[in-house]
């Protein structure tokens, strides 16, 4: 906490791996520190981003084949509902989630709806890239752009990790490099915004 108040950031993000489905002993440790987190931010007037990766558990992942983009259209979203329950029943009270793209309008619904219920209509979430192709980024822009409580994203390596290797290879210069990762930022800013008016 001492780190927080020396830094005094707008938002102290939580980046968590949980699973509902996981390893209760683990899942039990991690949202009691999370709930501390929270409430000492709370009490001292900051704001808490709780950024949620839900990985697959092995037998999750054999229910679908060992398709892990089965398991995000089939099983992510209800678990990352789940999660944030969990995390609100143990006390962890973020302002934002941020949470892994998803590939359908309703399920950023769900997920939005359980994230501001029981009176939090002021907590917003957002979405982070977890280095998906344009493609798939593009489509979970769509997807997510509009829905109530989402408010936009979080994306980075989808951005800036292809012209950073080319910087390093020496095929783009620095200037070159930021232009890309500039365009490719205003295109995903496009995408949403069109989305949002359709």
């Amino acid at each position: 906490c001492h780190t927080i108040e020396a830094f005094d950031p707008s938002y102290a993000k939580g980046l968590v791996r949980y699973n509902p489905d996981g390893a209760s002993a683990m899942n039990l440790r991690q949202l009691t520190r999370l709930a501390e987190l929270s409430s000492w931010l709370r009490e001292h007037d900051r704001r808490l981003l709780f950024e949620l990766l839900v990985p697959a558990e092995p037998t999750q992942l054999a229910k679908v084949g060992g398709d892990c983009d089965l398991y995000d259209l089939e099983m992510r979203p209800e678990l990352t509902v789940r999660a944030i329950a969990e995390a609100q029943a143990a006390g962890v009270e973020p302002e934002i989630w941020k949470v892994e793209g998803l590939d359908r309008r309703e399920d950023y619904q769900r997920v939005a709806e359980k994230a501001r219920a029981a009176g939090r209509h002021k907590v917003t979430c957002i979405i982070l890239g977890r280095g998906a192709d344009a493609a798939k980024l593009d489509n979970w822009l769509r997807q997510e752009a509009g829905v109530p409580g989402f408010i936009g994203f979080a994306i980075g390596r989808t951005i800036w990790q292809q012209p950073l290797k080319e910087l390093l290879a020496r095929k783009l210069d620095r200037a070159g490099a930021s232009r890309v990762i500039a365009n490719n930022y205003l295109r995903m800013i496009a995408i949403y915004l069109d989305a949002r008016v359709a």
